[in-house]
């Protein structure tokens, strides 16, 4: 049972990464119009000042919020397809179905049942428009039940074919039939039990909220906490997309979750400053300046013969880290040799934000430094405080280098560039793997060849093709069940492929590789003939 739960956490966590990663994207895009709208920017450079360009921003900013106003259409496809195990474009396309069955059948119930309200303004009634359809506000909630619904029905009966006149009505148009009636139920019942349910969340963010600088401590350590199960963003989702990160009217609308809020506020030139809800999205301060003082502690508590090797393994992954927010690869590197490490560096994590909070510091910073101007220079000093963020930042880096080199020399840790022999924790990129077999590519023809040396290290050190029953990804994270965990060879997969990491828990195995994740996985896939499984 305790396996059949992780491995159900396991898929759900990788499947939320589809519509997770896609809507920073549409953030930055939002940022973007901002920067051909902003007076301040208009009146430096007066070029701007001109119809074309301010109603390019204006479309660009304007047309991208809708996104957020329908995020529960979103999610309930992207989990669909995240969580259906084959024909993935079919199931992606059958919640799109069922959610617009389920908002008119839940409609129409409320219409008969006499509790459609028939003022002028929803506001505070519990109720709102979805795609021009009065429901009740399930918000993001209403998009992961369905998509999760979907993706089980689907599973299930996909595969379904009929004989003669019937046959038309297998595979997947068989899924849409099965969904309906349980859509429609599902729509009649949450009709009666949503609002308990609402009630329970809006309890829960105000306890949270009550719990004040606590709260947000205990939110950010968490947070990092959870790194080793591949669990953490489930944590933070539920703040930046519902109403556990705070409630705010922008521009005449309502908007849940601290990231709709702050990407509403983005777009709407008379917000002078940023909603405080915007704190649930500063963990990027830990990414862009904590793990780089780790870092350079690793390096100065390095033996002098290994200091030049630590550099060349430590480089690299401060760049990704303060670059693009990715921090696996540091992580990783004293997450099991030094847990004490993790555990100060969640810590430390938490606390960062908390003192963010404490000065009112309203800065964007979800990831890296490149997201960060983005964000946050194009809205200006006044709006977003975000060079208050970098000194906060710079304060906790010599933290985090101060309590790292403390901590490694007094319990002379096995970091980087101070293993015994036989021991090394390395970072490889992928082409310091392909060099030191001999198998850089040196032309277009070459890299197949590459990409299948590399597979096949990988699939023999998990075993073998036949040990592999699944195999998917998330952002950063190759995640595969295996019959036979046992067999997994760690040494070879962080010594031979490059992986900064292997987690193994009963069946499931995640075997990290930053962000070249992607590459890796089609390899896998095509060594295993597995191309069809990807659709």
């Amino acid at each position: 049972m305790k396996e059949k739960l992780m491995d159900g956490m396991q898929r759900f966590s990788k499947a939320m990464f589809i519509p997770v990663l896609i809507l920073p994207i549409a953030g930055i895009l939002i940022a973007i119009g901002n920067l051909f709208i902003n007076a301040k920017l208009i009146e430096t450079v007066p070029f701007l000042n001109n119809p074309i360009t301010m109603g390019f921003g204006a479309i660009l900013s304007g047309s991208l919020v809708s996104i957020l106003s329908n995020l529960g259409l979103v999610f309930c496809m992207g989990l669909a397809v995240g969580l259906a195990k084959k024909k993935k474009s079919e199931a992606g396309f059958t919640a799109v179905l069922g959610y617009l069955v389920f908002i008119n059948a839940m409609n129409k119930f409320m219409e008969l049942s006499g509790i459609l309200f028939e003022g002028e303004s929803l506001q505070g009634t519990g109720q709102t428009m979805v795609l021009g359809v009065q429901v009740l506000d399930m918000g993001v909630f209403l998009g992961i039940i369905l998509g999760i619904v979907t993706a089980i029905v689907h599973n299930k009966f996909c595969e379904k074919e009929f004989n003669n006149a019937f046959q038309i009505y297998g595979g997947t148009r068989f899924v849409f039939i099965m969904l309906i009636p349980v859509v429609v139920l599902l729509a009649i019942a949450f009709t009666y039990i949503w609002p308990f349910f609402q009630s329970g969340i809006n309890s829960l963010g105000t306890l949270i909220n009550q719990s004040g600088n606590f709260g947000i401590f205990l939110y950010g350590t968490l947070e990092r906490l959870l790194i080793p199960t591949g669990l953490h963003h489930l944590v933070y989702t539920p703040f930046l997309y519902t109403s556990l990160g705070g409630i705010q009217e922008v521009g005449g609308q309502l908007f849940e979750g601290a990231r709709n809020i702050y990407f509403a506020e983005i777009a709407d030139p008379s917000v002078s400053i940023l909603s405080p809800s915007v704190i649930w999205d500063a963990r990027g301060i830990s990414k862009m300046f904590g793990l780089i003082g780790a870092c350079l502690a690793m390096y100065h508590t390095a033996s002098p013969e290994n200091k030049g090797k630590a550099k060349a393994i430590l480089i690299p992954a401060v760049v990704t880290s303060f670059v693009a927010g990715v921090t696996e690869p540091i992580e990783f590197s004293f997450m099991f040799v030094a847990p004490l490490l993790f555990v100060v560096h969640a810590a430390l994590s938490g606390l960062s934000m908390v003192v963010l909070n404490l000065l009112s510091v309203r800065a964007i910073g979800p990831n890296g430094f490149i997201d960060f101007l983005l964000y946050n220079v194009p809205l200006g000093i006044e709006k977003t405080g975000w060079p208050m963020y970098i000194l906060v930042g710079l304060v906790f880096f010599v933290i985090y280098y101060f309590t790292f080199r403390f901590l490694i020399t007094k319990f002379k840790y096995k970091t980087i560039g101070r293993e015994e022999t036989g021991q090394e924790t390395k970072l490889y990129s992928k082409s310091e793997y392909n060099e030191s077999k001999g198998k850089k590519a040196t032309t277009n023809e070459a890299q197949p060849q590459a990409e299948t040396g590399l597979a096949s290290t990988i699939v023999a050190a998990l075993g073998g093709p036949d040990n592999i029953n699944t195999v998917t990804n998330c952002y950063t994270r190759l995640r595969l069940t295996l019959d036979k965990p046992d067999k997994v060879d760690e040494l070879a997969l962080k010594n031979d492929t490059g992986a900064s990491g292997v987690i193994i828990k009963d069946h499931n195995v995640q075997v990290v590789y930053g962000l070249q994740v992607n590459s890796v996985r089609k390899a896998v896939d095509q060594y295993l003939g597995r191309e069809s499984e990807e659709e």
